[in-house]
C-alpha cells in the first residue's frame, strides 16, 4: 500500500520537485485516486473469495484440526511433568546433570591436550629428522615447512598465551637455520675461489675439500637449499663482496686489461672448475665511449650467472643485488665523471657515451640482472644528467680556485701593500661602482671577482640548469671571502694596521660589486633563471663587515690615543722639568699615532670613507685634552706658557694631516683662514682646543670681552669652563670677582 501511495504521489506530481509539499488540490485528488483504488481491492478481494470458496473452506478446516491438536499436546506435555516438578529426588537429578556436563568438559579439555602432546611429539620428531638428514635439500625443505607452524607470520618470539614448549621447538628450529645456513654458506664460499692478489677467480662445481671437515655439497644443491630456506642473499654475501674486490674492481678501475674465461675438466675426484682470469693488456686501449670497459663487466656478469647462479634467474637476481650498486659506482667513480666534459662545447661528444651506457643496461635487463622498470638504471640517469654534473664540476673547480686565491695571497707584508697603494696607476685600484671614488684593493679580491664575472657569463651562454650551478658557484666563491678572510687575518683586524684597511676597502668594493650583478647580467640569464637567482641580499653583510672592521680600527686608535694622553697626567704642573717632559712626550705620542694612522689609510681608503674615519678619530683627541687641560685648577705664569707651547707643538705636527683632510684644489697646500675654517667645521673641539691657546695668553678682560661677545661660546667653552679657567690663571682680585660676575650673568 506504501509503494501504492507513493506511485500515486509520484504521478500526482510528475513534473514538480518530490521534496516540495502538496497544494490543497494535489491533495484532493490523491484523496480520489485512494478511494477509487480502496473500491477496486474491496471488489476484487469479494470476486476472488467467490470463485474460490471450495479451497478457502478446505484451508480454515485444517487450521482448525492443527489447532486442536496442538491444544491436545500441551495438556499431555502439562501431565507428564507434572510428577517431576512435585518429586522429592529433583535435586538429585540436578547433580547428575551438573556432573555429566563437567564430565564432558574434562574428557574434551583432555582430547585437546592429547592432540597438543601429539602435535609437539610430531614437531620435535620432524625436527630431529631435519637435522639429522644427510641431504640438506631434505633438512631445508622439513625447516621450511615447520617455518609457518612455529613462526608467527606477523613477527617473530612468542605469543603470551602459547605453551612454553612452543618457544623451545621454536628455539631449535631457529638454531636448525642458523646451522644450515653457516653451512651451507661456507660450502659456497669453498666453491669459489679468489687469488689472493686478486684478478683470477675459479669456481668449482663442487667444494674441493670442507673446512670443517664434513663433506660437502655441490654448488648447486647448496644454493637450491639456501633459496628453500630464504637465505640465499646470506649465502650469497661473501661471495658476491669478494668478487667486487678481486674482480670488479680491477676489471673496472684499470684501462689496460682483458677478461679470459677457461674450462678446466674434471681430473680424478675434483669436479671440473672454470677459472676468469683479469689479464693486463699491452695496447692501451681507453675507454672512449665505454663500449670496452661495458664489454668487459658483462663478460664477468656472464660469467657469474653461468658458473656461479648456474642459469638459475632466481640466483642471479640475488647475486645482482647484491653488487649491482657497488659496480655502477666503480662504473662511475672510474669513468662516467672523469667523461664529463671539461666545457660545454664538449658535451655533443658526450652522446656516445650516453648511447653506450644506455645500451649496456639494456643488455643487463636482458639478461634479468637488472629491473627491467629501470628502477636500477643508475648508470644512465647519471648520464641523462651529465649537463648537472658539468656544471657541478665547474662549480668545485671555482670554488677551488677562489679558496686558492684567497689562501695563498699574502695579506701580512704591511710594507708591500703601502707601496701598492701609493701607485695610483696600480691594477689594484679600482674605480667604485656607485661613487665617484676611487679604491685600493688587494689583489685576492680583484681575482675574485675577475672569477665572479667568469662564472655569470658562462652562466648566460648555459642551459638553465647549468646556469644555476654556474650562478650559485659565484654566490659561494663570495661568500668564500667573507668565510675565510676575516678568520686568518684575525690577528691583523685586531690591530692597526693596513691590512685591515685594505680588508675594509675589499668587502666595501665587493658589496658594490654584488648590487651591480643584477644590473649587469640578469636580462641574459636563461629566462628560468631570470627570477630565482638574486644577489643583492649579500650586499648588506658585505657592506656590514667592511663598517664593522672600520669600526674595530677606529676603536683600536681611540684606545691608544687615550692610552697616551694619559701618559700626561692631566697635563699638571708643567712648570717643572720633569711634568713638562712627560707632558711633551704624551703629546709627541698622540702626534705619531694620528700620522701612523694618516699614513695608512689616506693611501688605502676612499677619501670621503678616510675623511670621516680621521674626523671620528681627531674630534675626541682634541676634547680630552682641551677637557683635561680646563680642569686644571691652579696655574702658573710659566704654566700657562708651556700648555700654550704643547697646543702649538700638537698643531704644528700634524699640520701635513690637517691638509689631508680639506677640499683644495691648489696643488701647493697650506694651512690658511680658509682651511683653518673647514677643519673647525668638521672638527668642532679642533676650534675649541686652537681657542684654549689664544686664551692662555689674553688677559682678564680681553676673555670677558670674549665671553661677552659670544666668540668663547661659539667655540664651545661653557660659563662654568671659563669661570675655572679664569680661577686658575688669575689672582683673587675685585677685578676677578667683576668678570666672573659678568660671565655668570652673560647667558652663554
Amino acid at each position: 500500500m506504501a509503494d501504492d501511495v507513493r506511485e500515486l504521489l509520484l504521478s500526482t506530481t510528475a513534473d514538480a520537485d518530490p521534496s516540495t509539499p502538496l497544494s490543497a488540490p494535489d491533495l484532493r485528488l490523491l484523496i480520489d485516486h485512494l478511494r477509487h483504488r480502496s473500491d477496486h481491492l474491496h471488489a476484487s478481494a469479494l470476486s476472488f473469495a467467490a470463485s474460490n470458496r471450495e479451497p478457502l473452506a478446505s484451508a480454515l478446516l485444517r487450521a482448525a484440526s492443527s489447532a486442536a491438536s496442538s491444544a491436545s499436546l500441551q495438556s499431555s506435555l502439562q501431565s507428564a511433568l507434572s510428577p517431576l516438578s512435585s518429586s522429592p529426588d529433583l535435586s538429585d537429578l540436578r547433580s547428575l546433570s551438573d556432573r555429566l556436563v563437567a564430565a564432558r568438559r574434562e574428557l574434551r579439555e583432555r582430547q585437546e591436550h592429547l592432540a597438543a602432546a601429539s602435535s609437539v611429539a610430531s614437531l620435535s620428531a620432524r625436527l630431529r629428522a631435519a637435522r639429522a638428514s644427510a641431504n640438506p635439500l631434505d633438512a631445508a625443505a622439513a625447516a621450511a615447512e615447520l617455518k609457518p607452524l612455529l613462526v608467527n607470520p606477523e613477527g617473530s618470539g612468542s605469543g603470551g598465551d602459547e605453551p612454553v614448549v612452543f618457544g623451545l621447538l621454536r628455539g631449535e628450529w631457529e638454531q636448525l637455520v642458523d646451522e644450515l645456513q653457516v653451512g651451507l654458506s661456507k660450502n659456497v664460499e669453498e666453491c669459489v675461489e679468489f687469488a689472493p692478489d686478486g684478478g683470477k677467480v675459479a669456481v668449482r662445481a663442487g667444494p674441493s675439500g670442507s673446512s670443517s671437515g664434513t663433506p660437502g655439497v655441490e654448488l648447486r644443491v647448496a644454493l637450491q637449499a639456501l633459496e628453500i630456506i630464504d637465505s640465499l642473499d646470506y649465502g650469497m654475501a661473501k661471495v658476491a663482496d669478494l668478487m667486487i674486490k678481486h674482480v670488479f674492481v680491477p676489471a673496472i678501475s684499470n684501462i689496460s686489461v682483458t677478461v679470459s674465461v677457461e674450462v678446466l675438466e674434471k681430473s680424478g675426484s675434483t669436479y671440473p672448475a672454470s677459472v676468469l682470469n683479469i689479464v693486463p693488456s699491452e695496447e692501451l686501449q681507453g675507454y672512449k665511449d665505454g663500449s670496452v670497459l661495458y664489454s668487459r663487466i658483462i663478460d664477468v656478469i656472464k660469467f657469474a650467472r653461468k658458473f656461479i647462479c648456474v642459469e638459475n634467474i632466481t640466483w642471479t637476481q640475488s647475486f645482482a643485488k647484491l653488487t649491482w650498486s657497488r659496480i655502477s659506482d666503480l662504473v662511475i667513480t672510474h669513468f662516467l665523471s672523469e667523461a664529463v666534459p671539461d666545457e660545454a662545447s664538449k658535451l655533443i661528444g658526450f652522446q656516445d657515451v650516453i648511447r653506450s651506457t644506455t645500451e649496456f643496461e639494456n643488455t643487463l635487463r636482458g639478461m634479468m640482472f637488472i629491473s627491467p622498470d629501470r628502477k636500477d638504471g643508475k648508470l644512465t640517469q647519471f648520464v641523462d644528467d651529465v649537463e648537472v654534473h658539468f656544471a657541478v664540476r665547474k662549480r668545485n673547480e671555482i670554488l677551488v680556485k677562489a679558496r686558492y686565491i684567497l689562501v695563498q695571497y699574502d695579506y701580512k707584508n704591511p710594507l708591500c701593500l703601502l707601496l701598492q697603494a701609493s701607485d695610483d696607476h696600480g691594477d689594484s685600484v679600482v674605480d667604485l661602482l656607485f661613487q665617484p671614488e676611487k679604491c685600493f684593493i688587494s689583489k685576492s679580491a680583484l681575482q675574485l671577482m675577475k672569477l665572479v664575472h667568469g662564472a655569470l657569463k658562462d652562466a648566460c651562454l648555459s642551459s638553465a640548469r647549468v646556469a644555476k650551478e654556474f650562478c650559485y658557484a659565484a654566490r659561494d666563491a663570495l661568500l668564500l671571502y667573507k668565510a675565510i678572510v676575516p678568520v686568518q687575518l684575525e690577528k691583523q683586524l685586531n690591530s692597526i694596521s693596513p691590512v685591515a684597511a685594505i680588508i675594509h676597502n675589499d668587502f666595501y668594493h665587493l658589496s658594490q660589486e654584488i648590487l651591480g650583478l643584477a644590473f649587469e647580467y640578469r636580462a641574459d640569464f636563461p629566462s628560468g633563471q631570470q627570477k630565482l637567482v638574486v644577489f643583492v641580499d649579500l650586499a648588506p653583510i658585505f657592506s656590514q663587515m667592511a663598517d664593522g672592521i672600520l669600526r674595530r680600527q677606529i676603536q683600536l686608535a681611540a684606545a691608544n690615543l687615550s692610552e697616551a694622553i694619559d701618559g700626561a697626567d692631566g697635563f699638571q704642573n708643567t712648570h717643572q722639568s720633569q711634568h713638562c717632559e712627560s707632558a711633551k712626550f704624551s703629546i709627541e705620542q698622540v702626534v705619531f699615532i694620528l700620522e701612523k694612522i694618516h699614513i695608512m689609510w689616506e693611501s688605502v681608503l676612499p677619501r670621503s670613507i678616510y675623511r670621516r674615519s680621521m674626523f671620528h678619530v681627531l674630534g675626541p683627541v682634541f676634547s680630552r685634552i682641551t677637557k683635561d687641560m680646563l680642569l686644571i685648577d691652579d696655574m702658573a705664569a710659566e704654566e700657562t706658557l708651556q700648555l700654550q707651547g704643547l697646543i702649538h707643538l700638537a698643531l704644528e705636527n700634524l699640520s701635513s694631516l690637517f691638509l689631508s683632510l680639506v677640499e683644495n684644489d691648489d696643488d701647493e697646500k697650506f694651512l690658511d683662514h680658509h682651511t683653518w675654517v673647514q677643519l673647525d667645521e668638521s672638527i668642532p673641539s679642533l676650534k675649541k682646543f686652537r681657542k684654549l691657546a689664544e686664551l692662555l695668553d689674553m688677559s682678564l678682560k680681553s676673555i670677558t670681552a670674549a665671553w661677552e661677545s659670544g666668540e668663547l661660546a661659539n667655540c664651545g667653552f661653557t660659563s662654568s669652563e671659563m669661570r675655572n679657567f679664569i680661577k686658575a690663571i688669575f689672582a683673587d682680585s675685585p677685578l676677578r670677582k667683576e668678570c666672573l660676575g659678568w660671565i655668570v650673568a652673560t647667558p652663554a
